[in-house]
């Protein structure tokens, strides 16, 4: 208990939030919260359920990184008071309470801190995730398949809506590629450093000889865009194509030509969209995601231009950011943030907040 400078301590806690709050802006945040809380008063909001949906999860994190710096701001002054108590009284048991108090506010601060790192154009937004099978074979489509599940589970935990807009399943197991939509505020900030090639190695469960494989997966993380961005596309560089829906059985499902596939013909992106019971519904959400992947090819271009000008045309992500090994040892690695985990399966269970939290950082210092 000797060794805790608490004046020093406390110090260190309100400059950190003054930074914290400085960046989140509180009488912006109020300015959203009054806009929000106007907009779901409307009545016509709620005949259009993804607006609605945006709108009250948008308010809902306003006011929680409201409240969070009122919490913040209190529990600091508390502690201050606590550690008062416990040096005029020379009480070991309080001052022992505000040394767990000082832990637990500097974890709240480097939730907060990490909001803050949150402040790209697009990171607000929701995010459209592409995963893609790559080099070794069924070990690869497998591993593309646990990638799925483990962003989902990710977001399960979370309490974000997702959900699943096309996949296309492999011959012999896992998929060729899926891609998912994460519907939440900041969900597009917090995935778009996962984007990258990850490498999976293990003992694989389809080689008859128990062999060691290396498969690798590529993941695309790209903003949802708004109708408020009108990416105008002619129909003339659109190709459409129907087609009926494969995988599980349901309702609707491989019954009609409902799903869709959009090529836009300059760049050759391709789209597929099959969730959606009717062809309409289908085509509608391919067309926002073919929007959003030619906005964000647009912005790289643009950003290609200017490293290119600066004469630095290095790539700021190598080929394989992240390593999952199961055999010989257990470890999951960040190649570029150095984070790891000793415990594989949590991690394909979805605890990667973590791994998020430390690519934010480091997206903040190469920046």
């Amino acid at each position: 208990m000797a060794g805790i400078d608490f004046a020093a301590e406390i110090a260190e806690l309100r400059a950190t939030l003054e930074t914290i709050t400085t960046a989140l802006d509180p009488e912006s945040l109020r300015a959203t919260v009054d806009r929000l809380t106007g907009e779901t008063g409307d009545p016509d909001l709620w005949n259009d359920p993804e607006r609605a949906q945006r709108v009250t999860s948008s308010l809902s994190q306003a006011q929680a990184d409201l409240e969070r710096l009122t919490r913040i701001t209190a529990a600091i002054d508390d502690l201050e008071v606590l550690v008062q108590l416990g040096v005029e009284g020379d009480d070991a048991a309080t001052l022992s309470e505000a040394e767990t108090e000082l832990e637990s506010l500097r974890t709240e601060l480097a939730a907060a801190e990490i909001r803050t790192l949150m402040n790209g154009e697009w990171d607000e937004r929701a995010a459209v995730v592409t995963i893609r099978s790559g080099a070794g074979g069924v070990d690869a489509a497998d591993f593309a398949e646990m990638l799925l599940r483990m962003y989902l589970r990710w977001a399960e935990r979370h309490g974000y809506p997702a959900r699943v807009l096309d996949t296309s399943y492999a011959e012999e197991a896992g998929i060729k590629s899926a891609t998912f939509e994460v519907d939440a505020p900041y969900a597009y900030g917090r995935l778009s450093v996962e984007a990258g090639t990850h490498r999976l190695v293990r003992i694989s469960p389809f080689d008859n000889q128990g062999r060691r494989q290396t498969g690798f997966a590529a993941v695309e993380v790209i903003p949802l865009i708004e109708q408020t961005d009108h990416i105008e596309i002619p129909e003339s560089e659109i190709k459409v194509d129907v087609f009926r829906s494969t995988g599980p059985g349901g309702q609707s499902v491989n019954t009609t030509d409902s799903a869709v596939r959009l090529t836009h013909i300059p760049t050759g992106i391709v789209v597929s969209m099959q969730d959606e019971k009717s062809q309409i519904q289908n085509r509608a959400a391919a067309l926002r995601v073919l929007q959003s992947r030619l906005l964000v090819q647009r912005r790289a271009e643009e950003a290609a231009q200017r490293k290119e000008l600066a004469g630095d045309i290095k790539a700021s992500w190598g080929d394989q950011m992240r390593s999952y090994v199961i055999h010989p040892y257990q470890m999951v690695k960040d190649l570029r943030t150095e984070h790891e985990s000793s415990n594989p399966q949590a991690v394909f269970d979805g605890e990667i907040e973590d791994f998020i939290d430390a690519g934010l950082r480091w997206r903040r210092r190469q920046a």
